[in-house]
């Protein structure tokens, strides 16, 4: 696991024996992501640099030191991730003659000597992992760029300045293409609203004008002939989705969940290869657990495991954890983390994340973070259950309340709508728990007020995805509050792919697929988990686990209102039943209640009139009506409110970084890979 970065076609204002300095200025800014070795290399003639950050995990000799050439010397690679079926296509390459030594034994040097042999996209399609690539091809003169599957790893990429000067810039992260001097730090309006809407900014988008996020699943090329970005998919995961539906398994469910533990068993072997110590973290949930228990299965020690709880109520899986880990035998730490503990953390959000993202269960994903980073340098997660298996209740909630809505007319919908949000939240969530214990479990929700209210602002929808689209969204017309801004078109908008095939639940699970799961959750743990220099990995995302998913019949995943259940089957053979099955819980903290106490002083200023006014983003009247909303406890903002709070925090911490910035960074000696 590393950091990447670099640049091309640095032009007449950068001078070529500047270069190093420039690679070095741009990993040091993301130093974290890989402190354990440094690396550089660049092609004078065509004004390409190579940057490198190195955390160990495989190979921690020199023989993985990157930037790494192939054994051809036609290519040259700087690559953040891991190959997990890295030997078997060493076996491949040695069995058809095209490899006669190896170096080392790193997936760095498996997949040069894979381009050598294949080419880049044939290597990618045969590989097995989680990856951010970037790749110098000195015969074509050509770099090109490669993000994993399904979008574990990060990479942004984009041209910076203009005619002779422009410089193509790339990274793991936004910070190193900001200490390139080329950086033009230009914030996109678009993206803003978009953020509000989703509390993060999906791909292909960055904060940035001019900066992309390269797509999942994609390949980018960019040559000394062609300067013009070309972007290729190797790898769909409509196309997937589609293609699962339409060719369902045929056997039955025990067959099924069979086969799914196979696929699963071998996901979980193939990522607990490391030759550092490694861990997973444990909420006691569903996903987590299959994960844990297949390691514990597959390890002769007990696996170290990780959680942290909070004191208050509705808030704590602790508990839940602890009582899996006991059952499985695993070395468990848990950490009781106070509200003050947890609020410490959000002066270093901006520069964790890097631009602005407000999914608020940043706040224990980094904690969890910090603790695991203590133990272990590799970590793996239960993410990507929900999306994959049908386990977000907001399915059947979504599907349900079309159903009821689109019986009626639009002006009796209204009216209903006005009826829901006329009682508080508040009381919606007294009045729930009231009648709980007579409800399914299908139909319990946590904040169950906040539900409400959010299901009378769609209830106006044209259509079930208009109507997805409004329950996935909170800020419903961000570009009346952003000043100057019009709201991008997205996969979940007018770039929709063709999903029409699949069903309405199906839709839903697969437009997360390809939004929610790569833009939110994987951004979160990966930006968290890396400012720690803590490697995650996320066995549901094996390529053959996703593909298989999707070829579950529906009935597998959702039966008789309960979700997920394939896995949970897969689950109950090591884990008993009762220790998994109560209301599902959001893995979030108390946002709304610190705002109005704790957090009100810190929202305060940054929610200033005079000072929203003064830096011209947004339209102070909107904010500032939520905002005291909120604070007199009308209504529960606290979504909406954070996402403008970590634009506003963002936004200072980059004010102040340019400050900081030295213009003249320290020199670096010559080094012979420079070329």
């Amino acid at each position: 696991m590393c950091g990447i970065a670099g640049f091309f076609g640095a032009g007449a204002l950068y001078q070529k024996e500047e270069h190093p300095v420039l690679l070095k200025r741009m990993t040091d800014a993301i130093i974290y992501r890989g402190p354990d070795d440094a690396g550089y290399w660049c092609d004078r003639e065509h004004g390409v640099g190579l940057g490198h950050r190195r955390l160990s995990i495989i190979d921690l000799s020199a023989a993985g030191h990157q930037p790494m050439q192939s054994a051809s010397s036609r290519y040259c690679i700087v690559f953040n991730g891991e190959i997990y079926n890295h030997l078997v296509l060493r076996k491949q390459l040695e069995s058809a003659g095209n490899v006669s030594a190896w170096r080392g034994h790193s997936d760095t040097e498996t997949l040069l000597a894979g381009f050598d042999a294949w080419g880049i996209q044939g290597t990618i399609e045969r590989a097995i992992g989680m990856f951010a690539i970037a790749v110098w091809d000195r015969e074509t003169g050509t770099l090109t760029l490669v993000r994993d599957r399904i979008g574990e790893k990060p990479l942004y990429y984009g041209w910076q300045g203009r005619g002779d000067k422009a410089v193509f810039l790339f990274g793991s992260e936004l910070k190193a293409l900001r200490a390139h001097p080329a950086f033009e730090n230009v914030v996109s309006r678009g993206a803003l609203c978009l953020q509000l809407r989703h509390n993060y900014i999906p791909a292909p988008y960055s904060i940035y004008e001019g900066i992309a996020k390269l797509p999942p699943g994609s390949m980018m090329t960019v040559s000394s002939q062609r300067r013009e970005v070309t972007v290729s998919t190797y790898w769909s995961g409509a196309q997937q989705a589609v293609a699962g539906v339409h060719d369902p398994f045929v056997g039955t469910p025990e067959a099924a969940v069979d086969e799914l533990e196979i696929l699963l068993k071998d996901a979980v072997r193939s990522q607990m290869m490391a030759d550092v110590p490694l861990g997973a973290f444990l909420s006691g949930g569903v996903d987590s657990s299959t994960v844990v228990a297949q390691m514990q299965a597959q390890s002769s020690r007990p696996v170290k495991t990780f959680s942290i709880g909070f004191h208050e109520e509705g808030y704590d899986e602790a508990q839940h954890a602890k009582a899996v880990a006991r059952h499985l035998g695993t070395d468990h730490t848990e950490w009781y983390v106070t509200a003050r503990q947890a609020m410490d953390v959000i002066p270093c959000l901006p520069m964790v994340y890097d631009e602005p993202f407000s999914d608020s269960s940043q706040l224990p994903t980094l904690l969890v973070s910090q603790l695991a980073r203590q133990h272990v340098t590799v970590s793996l997660s239960g993410d990507a259950g929900d999306e994959l298996f049908c386990g977000y209740n907001r399915y059947q909630f979504a599907a349900r309340l079309w159903t009821m809505m689109s019986a009626a007319p639009l002006s009796l919908r209204k009216l209903a709508a006005r009826g829901l949000t006329g009682v508080s939240t508040q009381t919606w969530n007294r009045m729930a728990g009231a009648v709980a214990r007579f409800m399914p479990q299908s139909l319990q929700f946590a904040n169950p007020g906040d539900k409400l209210h959010k299901g009378a602002g769609v209830m106006a929808s044209a259509s079930l995805d208009a109507l997805y689209l409004g329950l996935v969204s909170h800020w419903d017309d961000p570009a009346d509050v952003v000043i100057g801004a019009t709201e991008p078109a997205t996969l979940l908008t007018a770039n929709a792919p063709s999903l029409s095939s699949l069903d309405g639940i199906q839709r839903m699970m697969a437009l997360d697929l390809l939004t929610y799961l790569p833009d939110d959750i994987l951004a979160k743990v990966d930006r968290a988990a890396m400012s720690v220099s803590l490697e995650t990995r996320v066995p549901f995302l094996d390529h053959r686990v996703v593909e298989f998913a999707w070829r579950l019949p529906q009935s597998y995943k959702l039966r008789d209102g309960t979700t997920k259940w394939a896995l949970r089957q897969v689950l109950y053979r090591h884990v008993p039943k009762a220790l998994i099955e109560r209301p599902k819980m959001g893995f979030g903290v108390p946002i709304g209640d610190w705002l109005r106490g704790p957090l009100r002083e810190w929202a305060e200023a940054l929610l200033d009139e005079s000072r929203l006014r003064r830096e011209g983003y947004f339209k102070p009247v909107q904010i500032r009506n939520k905002w005291e909303e909120h604070l007199s406890g009308r209504r529960n903002w606290q979504y909406h409110l954070w996402d403008v709070l970590m634009f506003q925090s963002w936004f200072e911490h980059q004010s102040g970084e340019l400050n900081r910035h030295e213009d003249n960074p320290a020199v670096l000696q010559p080094s012979k890979a420079w070329g």
